[in-house]
């Protein structure tokens, strides 16, 4: 059904469409050219940027914030109560960027404590039964497979790619351009550039396909061959880890290679709980 559904929001150069059988707060704030399929919830403190598609039967609920040009299919639950013991019902929040997809029956869980958030950015794709859990945090360009289940407080960077139905563990950090084979245990920190798959998860090597396909080999030959000194250097050498850092800063490092470096100074550091700070794409 296209009107104003008697929501001033609504109102003016708006157009939005909802179907009749959609409950839709009307304290919702719809931006032009949102579709609502039918059988949709909408709560008070939602707001849906422009040209939004809600598809059949989704809830969303709380106080959620989506962009623009997003698409979520059937049955996605988005800024319900996360499943965390420590929730007390503080009013926290779901952020999402633009040009995200979320498939069928997907469910993001807001954030546990007061002023925090979960957060996606843009252009993700989250493939049908994802799981994303309370204080999570994705950056753009991730594409996480179907079945993948994100426990709370984990942080996956840009350009990553998750493997189909695995499980990763709270507070575990997934790296720049990583990829994770499908049903893998993730268990622990994944580092940018490298693949991991296993039971436990194990370092395999770099993600030669998704830095071809970034450029990053194709752009700089010299970088690339660096930045696999480097990680052989970290991972297969016979010095231990933090020896091994202080060997690779003994040159000048490119980009990639800084990445890597800095991403496992902070995972080994003392007393670390929780993901790393979200760094910026290369």
């Amino acid at each position: 059904m296209s009107g104003t559904n008697d929501n001033p929001k609504f109102n003016g150069t708006k157009h939005v469409s909802i179907n009749p059988s959609s409950e839709v707060s009307p304290k919702a704030h719809l931006e032009n050219g949102v579709i609502i399929g039918p059988g949709a919830f909408i709560g008070p403190e939602v707001f849906i940027g422009a040209n939004t598609w809600i598809g059949p039967n989704v809830v969303i609920d709380g106080k959620v914030s989506i962009g623009e040009d997003n698409k979520i299919f059937p049955g996605a639950c988005i800024g319900l109560d996360p499943q965390d013991l420590k929730y007390k019902g503080a009013s926290t929040e779901v952020v999402i960027g633009n040009g995200n997809t979320f498939r069928e029956c997907v469910t993001i869980n807001k954030a546990t404590n007061e002023e925090e958030k979960t957060k996606i950015g843009n252009g993700n794709l989250l493939m049908a039964y994802c799981h994303l859990g309370h204080n999570c945090e994705v950056g753009n360009n991730v594409v996480m497979s179907n079945s993948v289940q994100v426990a709370g407080h984990v942080l996956i960077e840009d350009r990553a790619v998750i493997g189909g139905c695995l499980g990763i563990h709270q507070f575990v950090h997934i790296g720049y351009l990583a990829m994770v084979g499908g049903m893998t245990r993730v268990d622990r920190d994944v580092p940018p550039y490298c693949l991991v798959e296993g039971h436990p998860g194990r370092l395999r090597g770099l993600n030669k396909v998704g830095i071809r396909r970034s450029g990053l080999e194709i752009n700089s030959k010299e970088e690339f061959q660096q930045l696999q000194r480097v990680w052989t250097l970290l991972f297969k050498s016979d010095h231990v880890i933090a020896q091994s850092l202080l060997i690779a800063r003994q040159e000048a490092l490119m980009n990639s290679a800084e990445r890597l470096c800095q991403f496992i100074e902070s995972s080994i550091s003392k007393g670390r709980r929780g993901p790393m700070p979200l760094q910026s794409s290369v």
